[in-house]
C-alpha cells in the first residue's frame, strides 16, 4: 500500500513556509527603504564613504605619529597636508610633461588625421576630398542646430565638476575629523547604545573598519600592478611619457571601468601620434590582455583573500552594482558585499549554540562578554 500524506504535517509545512515568506518580505521591504533612504541622503553619504576610504589610506601614517607622541590634532593635520602634496604631485607628473609635449603631440594628431584622409581617399573606400569636405559640412550644420541641447550638456557638466569638487573638499574634511577624533568614536558609540547593542554594534563596526582597510590595499595593489605591467609594455615600445602614463593607470585603478577605458585610451593615443599605428594596435593589445587578466585573475584573487571573499563572489558583485548604479555601483560593490559577509558571520557567530561541556553543563553565555571593545582605528 502506498502511504499517504499526512494533513497534519502537510498544514504545518504550509504555515511555516507562509511563515518564512510573510519574514522574507518583511526584510525585503526593509532593505528597500534603507537603499530609498540612503538615495535620498546620497549627496551627504558619497562624502561619507570618500572620506572613510581616504581615511583606510591614511590612517598607518596618523597611528605611527600618534604612537610617537605627536597630538591628535597635529597627526590629522600632517597626514591631510601630505594626503594633498602626493595627490598634487601625482597631478603634476601627469600634466607637466604632457604640457611640455603638447607641440608635438599636437602635430602627431593633426598628422595621424591627415594619414587617416589619405588612406581613406584610397582603395578600397576612395573617398575624395568633396566627399570629405561635405561630410564635413554636414557635421558642422548639425553642430549649429543642436546648440541648444550642447548649452544644456555643457552646464551639466559643469554642475557635475562643481559637484565633485564640493564632495572632494567635503571628504578631504572628513577624513582629517576621523583620523583626529576615530579612535574615541567606538568607546563613545558603546555608551550611547544600550543593553546588547552596546557590545555588538562596536564590534560589527570593528570588523568592518578592517574589511574597508583590506579593500582599500587590495585595489591599491590591483592598480600597482596594472601599472607596471603597462609601464613595462610602453617602455618596451618606446612609447614617450610612459611616467605618467604608468601613475595615470595606477590613479584610474580606483575608478572601475571608465577609469580603465580613460587611461587605455590616453596611451593608445599617445603611441598613435607618437609611434604610429602598428605600436598603437600593439599598446592596445597589451591594455586589453592586463585588464583581461587584472579582472579575471588578479584583482579576484587579491580581493578574495583581502576581504575574505570567493573570487565568484567578487565577480558577481562588480557586475551587479554596475547595472544597479554604473561606476559607483561598481566601486562600491565589493566592499558592500564585503561588510554584509562581516554582518552575516557575525550573527551567525552569536546564533550559534554553543558546545556542551562534558557533564551537561551549558558552556559560557557569547550575549555578556566582559570585555569592552575597542575603536578601529585604535588597533
Amino acid at each position: 500500500m502506498s502511504a499517504s500524506l499526512s494533513p497534519a504535517r502537510t498544514r504545518a509545512a504550509l504555515r511555516a513556509s507562509a511563515r518564512i515568506s510573510a519574514e522574507l518580505l518583511l526584510v525585503l521591504v526593509g532593505t528597500a527603504v534603507v537603499l530609498w533612504l540612503l538615495g535620498r541622503m546620497w549627496p551627504i553619504v558619497w562624502p561619507l564613504v570618500i572620506g572613510l576610504l581616504l581615511t583606510t589610506l591614511t590612517w598607518p601614517f596618523a597611528r605611527f605619529l600618534r604612537r610617537h607622541s605627536w597630538p591628535p590634532a597635529l597627526a590629522a593635520s600632517a597626514v591631510t597636508v601630505l594626503f594633498l602634496m602626493v595627490a598634487a604631485g601625482a597631478v603634476a607628473l601627469i600634466a607637466v610633461p604632457v604640457a611640455s609635449q603638447s607641440g608635438e603631440l599636437t602635430d602627431g594628431v593633426v598628422e595621424g588625421i591627415q594619414r587617416v584622409r589619405e588612406w581613406a581617399a584610397g582603395p578600397p573606400l576612395n573617398i575624395g576630398d568633396d566627399q570629405i569636405t561635405s561630410a564635413l559640412d554636414t557635421a558642422t550644420d548639425r553642430l549649429q542646430n543642436s546648440v541648444g541641447s550642447m548649452l544644456t550638456t555643457l552646464a551639466t557638466g559643469v554642475g557635475t565638476v562643481v559637484n565633485g569638487v564640493v564632495t572632494a573638499v567635503l571628504a578631504l574634511f572628513l577624513m582629517f575629523f576621523f583620523l583626529k577624533d576615530g579612535p574615541r568614536f567606538l568607546p563613545w558609540l558603546a555608551r550611547q547604545l544600550p543593553g546588547r547593542l552596546a557590545t555588538d554594534v562596536p564590534a560589527v563596526a570593528e570588523r568592518g573598519w578592517d574589511t574597508l582597510g583590506a579593500f582599500v590595499r587590495s585595489q591599491a595593489a590591483v592598480g600597482l600592478l596594472d601599472a607596471v605591467l603597462i609601464g613595462i609594455g610602453l617602455w618596451v615600445l618606446d612609447v614617450p611619457l610612459v611616467l605618467p602614463l604608468a601613475v595615470l593607470t595606477f590613479v584610474c585603478a580606483f575608478v572601475p571601468i571608465i577609469g580603465a577605458l580613460f587611461a587605455g585610451f590616453v596611451a593608445v593615443l599617445i603611441a598613435l601620434v607618437s609611434n604610429g599605428l602598428m605600436d598603437a594596435l600593439i599598446v592596445l593589445a597589451i591594455i586589453v590582455v592586463v585588464q583581461q587578466l587584472e579582472g579575471n585573475v588578479f584583482q579576484p584573487m587579491i580581493q578574495s583573500r583581502g576581504l575574505g571573499l570567493h573570487a565568484a563572489v567578487v565577480l558577481l558583485a562588480v557586475t551587479l552594482g554596475g547595472s544597479l548604479a554604473g561606476i559607483v555601483g561598481s566601486l562600491l560593490a565589493v566592499p558592500a558585499a564585503a561588510l554584509i559577509a562581516v554582518v552575516w558571520n557575525y550573527v551567525r557567530e552569536q546564533l550559534t549554540e554553543p558546545p556542551r561541556e562534558p557533564d551537561g553543563a551549558p558552556g559560557p553565555d557569547l550575549g555578556n562578554d566582559p570585555e569592552p571593545m575597542t575603536a578601529p582605528l585604535a588597533t
